[in-house]
């Protein structure tokens, strides 16, 4: 199954739509959604912290903003 995954933190209204369209395309193209918390990682943190929602498809990394269309494609060419 395809892995997903989704950087993210507390209070990030961006990254909860992502994650909602992520659960709206899991019928269509399954995948395991995995979160991550970038609070809980210094690394992470300064890597994402101006950047989030990030999400990981595979090799593609799409951070914010992004679309459902966009995450739709990236999931149709990681399936």
């Amino acid at each position: 199954m395809l892995r997903v995954t989704l950087y993210t933190k507390m209070g990030c209204g961006l990254c909860d739509e992502v994650k909602h369209s992520l659960n709206l395309l899991q019928a269509r193209y399954p995948h395991q959604l995995q979160e991550v918390d970038i609070t809980q990682d210094e690394a992470l943190f300064e890597k994402y912290r101006y950047t989030i929602p990030v999400v990981q498809i595979g090799e593609v990394e799409l951070m914010a903003p992004m679309t459902a269309v966009q995450l739709q494609r990236v999931l149709e060419t990681a399936v």
